[in-house]
């Protein structure tokens, strides 16, 4: 009988869970595993399109197509890591992660390498997605800071394989390369995954009631949590949605397009320092900024809440994107300034996973955020195919830096006018109505109506 009412999670014995901290690293090792996926691909652009004979923009879609699936599906994944643990499902996602680079590494048509990065973005939608809801279980403590070192690992991942990967492009060329990293990347995410699990049910951190009355000092914080309906329901989502999509456009046009920006400004060649060129120096000082970025912004704002970080960090964004626009032709400065865009911007990745927390509570929490982390599959096709279009049709990447800064403008004071008030009136009502009432007493004395 008391079986039944049991849920699948309490039936991991405690002695058999790994200590959370030991599953943070866990979950930080496996997304830097799957950061090449996207952070590497601007490097293999242009060898696939002299090797498959086509347009930059038909290459371009292999990358929208990666991050649509990466995140539309992240949903339905996250259900499925909140009914049954993360580590079968990111097992699952291991498997996928290794078959979608050596399937592209051995594509010799478009539609091959579609299909098989596809699957790719498959894999790493149920990697991230877990990894960033296990740390919100865990870590409801210090929930900015730990879904920032999870999701800064990311960020960071790239950066310390970015160099071995281009040398290896450069001498056995990119399909080799395809195949070799992907049985790397694959077998590190499945070793990762064996030391994930959820938390038993009604766990909490240590001295967790003292922690918690000081955290919802700083931040709006709900004891509530949401089912996705309820969540769906909420005004405050749909403002975090589009704000989440506005500010994803920016990072992930650099992130696709910054290959063919340096080359259409002539710095990609350009030997700065370290014997590396511009545009490989770029990207791994723009990885590990983006990075850093995660948990830092995601201490700041569990100290100062995620509304006010989020503001000032996309007013930065702005600035550094303008700051580019300016000087972007010169090798040393598209180093710096590529590299403050995505300091500025990679936070979004730590910041909208811990307020969807904060809002929306932890028993959903990976499926709740799976939801909102499609924002980033909506952006990915204007930042993909659609910033590659406005360059082709203009012949100048400047107006695609202009909505850059649009979007940051924006986004910032919607999070500082309109999110922050919305966010206290959703913890507000959410304790008041959506709380589940307290059973009856145990001699069945009715409660007052």
């Amino acid at each position: 009988m008391a079986a039944s009412t049991v849920s699948p999670a309490s039936l991991i014995h405690p002695s058999r869970i790994p200590n959370r901290w030991v599953q943070l690293i866990a979950g930080i090792v496996a997304m830097m595993a799957i950061a090449n996926l996207q952070y590497a691909w601007t490097i293999f652009t242009k060898p696939i399109q002299a090797h498959l004979h086509v347009t930059l923009v038909a290459v371009q879609w292999t990358f929208t197509l990666f991050v649509a699936l990466e995140t539309w599906l992240v949903p339905f994944e996250g259900f499925l890591v909140d009914v049954i643990g993360p580590r079968l499902m990111l097992g699952a996602g291991a498997i996928m992660i290794g078959l979608g680079w050596i399937g592209s590494g051995r594509a010799e048509t478009i539609n091959a390498l579609y299909f098989w990065y596809g699957v790719g973005g498959i894999g790493a939608g149920v990697v991230y997605g877990g990894a960033i809801g296990n740390a919100l279980k865990w870590f409801p403590d210090y929930r900015g800071l730990c879904v920032g070192l999870t999701a800064g690992a990311f960020g960071i991942g790239t950066a310390t394989t970015i160099a071995p990967i281009a040398a290896m492009l450069k001498t056995d060329g990119y399909q080799h390369t395809f195949i070799v990293w992907g049985i790397i990347q694959g077998f590190v995410v499945l070793l990762a995954s064996l030391f994930l699990a959820r938390p038993p049910v009604g766990w909490t951190p240590p001295n967790w009631k003292e922690k918690e009355a000081k955290i919802r000092a700083k931040v709006n914080t709900s004891t509530v949590s949401m089912t996705p309906l309820q969540m769906l329901r909420q005004p405050s989502f749909y403002v975090i949605y589009v704000m989440m999509t506005m500010l994803a456009f920016g990072g992930l046009v650099v992130t696709a397009q910054l290959n063919p920006m340096a080359s259409s400004y002539h710095v990609d060649n350009v030997v700065v320092a370290f014997g590396m060129t511009a545009l490989v120096l770029a990207i791994t000082v723009d990885r590990i900024l983006n990075g850093l970025t995660r948990p830092f912004w995601g201490w700041v704002s569990d100290h100062v809440g995620r509304e006010n970080a989020i503001f000032v960090a996309f007013i930065l964004e702005a600035a550094a994107v303008f700051a580019l626009l300016q000087l972007i032709n010169r090798p040393v400065w598209f180093v710096a300034l590529s590299g403050l865009c995505f300091f500025a911007w990679g936070n979004i990745f730590s910041l909208f996973p811990a307020i969807t927390g904060d809002l929306y509570g932890n028993k959903w929490a990976t499926t709740n955020y799976g939801i909102v982390y499609t924002a980033k599959g909506v952006a990915a096709g204007f930042a993909g195919p659609g910033a590659a279009w406005l360059f082709a049709k203009t012949g100048s990447w400047t107006k695609v830096f202009w909505a850059m800064i649009v979007c940051d403008v924006v986004a910032a004071f919607m999070a500082l006018l309109w999110l922050k008030p919305l966010a206290h009136r959703t913890v507000e009502e959410s304790e008041s109505r959506l709380r589940v009432p307290s059973p009856p007493k145990a001699d069945g004395a009715r409660t007052a109506a």
